[in-house]
């Protein structure tokens, strides 16, 4: 992947099967290049982030890896 097409600053929404966990990489897709592609991911936090939540990209792990952060904070249900 070129330096100028880095996904850093993109945006995506964790898979249905990819969750993201503690220790553990999930996967996204991410919207580069006009168009969307599959990286693995953590989250920037090391915590959790459920499958179809939208992600920011913060840091990229060549070759297909992404460390990403919760577009939106989690509503509290209570």
């Amino acid at each position: 992947m070129p330096a100028n097409d880095s996904p850093v600053g993109c945006y995506g929404r964790v898979t249905a099967s990819g969750a993201i966990r503690p220790g553990r990489v999930g996967e996204v897709m991410v919207s580069i290049r006009g168009g969307v592609e599959a990286f693995l991911a953590r989250d920037a936090d090391g915590g959790s982030i459920d499958a179809y939540e939208e992600i920011a990209v913060v840091d990229y792990r060549p070759p297909r890896e992404v460390v990403v952060t919760r577009l939106y904070e989690k509503e509290d249900s209570s």
